[in-house]
């Protein structure tokens, strides 16, 4: 990727040990890099899609769930290696979304990726 991918394009990703896996639909030229207390300590650059657009093709067994303070996102990781390829929550309009982090997808030129601080630890 020479210039950041803003049309919808399916890609692939999963954690460290490959027990995770998933495909996933949209822009994932561009990312958010929030400060709140997890992702902060993270590093995750994320992008969203609709829960429609992700699935999880291997590792359901894999994963845990971390939840914190109102407890609205599910912060999933590998039980083995510790990665957090993705995570659940709900969007503003109440639809179901997934939180891919960008570094966890397949082949990605990092160096293209947008990214825009969020402040999340203030939100």
């Amino acid at each position: 990727m020479s210039e950041p991918a803003m049309d919808p394009e399916t890609r692939s990703g999963g954690c460290h040990c490959g027990r995770v896996r998933f495909t996933a639909r949209g822009a994932f030229g561009a990312a958010i890099s929030c400060n709140c207390s997890i992702c902060g300590k993270r590093g995750h650059w994320l992008a969203f899609v609709p829960a429609r657009d992700f699935e999880l093709e291997q590792g359901a067994d894999s994963l845990s769930d971390y939840q914190f303070n109102h407890r609205r996102i599910h912060h999933l990781f590998c039980s083995t290696c510790g990665v957090g390829s993705f995570g659940r929550g709900t969007a503003p309009d109440g639809s179901a979304m997934v939180a891919v982090n960008v570094r966890c997808l397949d082949d990605v030129d990092l160096a293209a990726v947008t990214v825009t601080p969020y402040d999340g630890r203030s939100a």
